[in-house]
């Protein structure tokens, strides 16, 4: 598996959030949603996306941006304008003041807004459970993140439009995998991008000692691994895989590989019904107990607890 593949391995929608928003200008919405990773493409019309820190980004026809949970941000035709409708968790709106919308800017099947041909329109889908993104995705990408149009060219926007709007029987899994496409599709023309900032073990894998090493651990994490066979492996000394590793990839053979291992199994725990043994012995540890000590050590919950579902 190479790089790119096992980072964008992870996105499996599950009952995605995923609507038209059409409005009319002026318009403004607060997204307090809190989930783990959204993404807008602008079908027609412009939009700004206000975060609460960091730079607002300004979307035309056929841009997307990709925001990175749990910060809340503001979409809206201007940055001056005040919202109207707020997004709260689990897709549920309500006005600023905190009453409830009771569906009055509902325009039909997943489509909401002002009209259903507003100046400007937006395909939206939502992953709600963090376990649906996978956490080292997750933690490679920036808080927002956008494609422009002239940066890439998406073929899934027009059956998108077609599919959003159908009201028929598992319509509801065509939608999450075009959302899982779409997702891959643009991650995939964001990372080749120059404005891509990947985390030190994706930058790494050019390397011909650390690559060679990481590619070791990701394609087997389970196996035994030592620094003298991660070296073996590499074809140079443990003091040299261990000197070139730390240096481009921040911290140490071994550490990584903790990391990694973990971050398998905290995956395995939200998408699997595996149980804690399996696991254990899927990402190399020889035992569920020895999997939860060193889990709850960096997780700060027990796997138990991190697989149960929240309220």
């Amino acid at each position: 598996m190479d790089a790119l593949a096992g980072l964008l391995e992870g996105p499996r929608a599950r009952g995605a959030f995923m609507i038209r928003a059409c409005f009319d200008p002026p318009w403004a919405v607060r997204v307090e949603d809190r989930a783990p990773l959204t993404v807008m493409l602008m079908v027609r019309g412009d939009a700004w996306v206000v975060p609460d820190t960091g730079e607002r980004l300004r979307l035309s026809a056929g841009d997307l941006a990709i925001a990175r949970g749990p910060d809340p941000y503001t979409c809206a035709d201007d940055p001056g304008t005040e919202p109207r409708a707020v997004i709260l968790p689990g897709g549920e709106c309500g006005y600023p003041d905190g009453r409830p919308l009771n569906g009055s800017m509902d325009l039909g099947v997943r489509t909401w807004g002002d009209r259903p041909d507003g100046a400007a329109v937006l395909l939206i889908g939502t992953y709600l459970v963090r376990g649906e993104i996978g956490g080292r995705l997750l933690d490679a990408l920036p808080p927002l993140l956008s494609l422009t149009s002239e940066q890439w060219d998406c073929p899934l926007t027009p059956l998108l439009m077609a599919e959003v709007t159908r009201d028929e029987p598992g319509q509801e899994v065509v939608l999450d995998r075009l959302l899982d496409l779409l997702v891959i599709a643009a991650l995939r023309s964001w990372f080749a991008g120059p404005s891509a900032e990947p985390p030190a073990w994706y930058r790494a894998l050019g390397d011909p000692v650390a690559g060679r090493a990481l590619r070791l651990l990701q394609d087997d994490p389970a196996h035994p691994w030592t620094v003298a066979s991660l070296a073996a492996g590499a074809g140079v000394s443990r003091a040299a895989l261990a000197r070139r590793f730390t240096e481009l990839v921040g911290e140490p053979p071994m550490a990584y590989l903790t990391g990694w291992r973990l971050a398998l199994a905290a995956d395995r725990l939200r998408d699997t019904d595996d149980t804690l043994g399996a696991i254990a012995r899927r990402v190399g540890y020889g035992s569920a107990f020895a999997l939860s000590t060193a889990f709850k050590r960096v997780y700060g919950v027990s796997p138990q607890e991190y697989r149960a579902p929240t309220a």
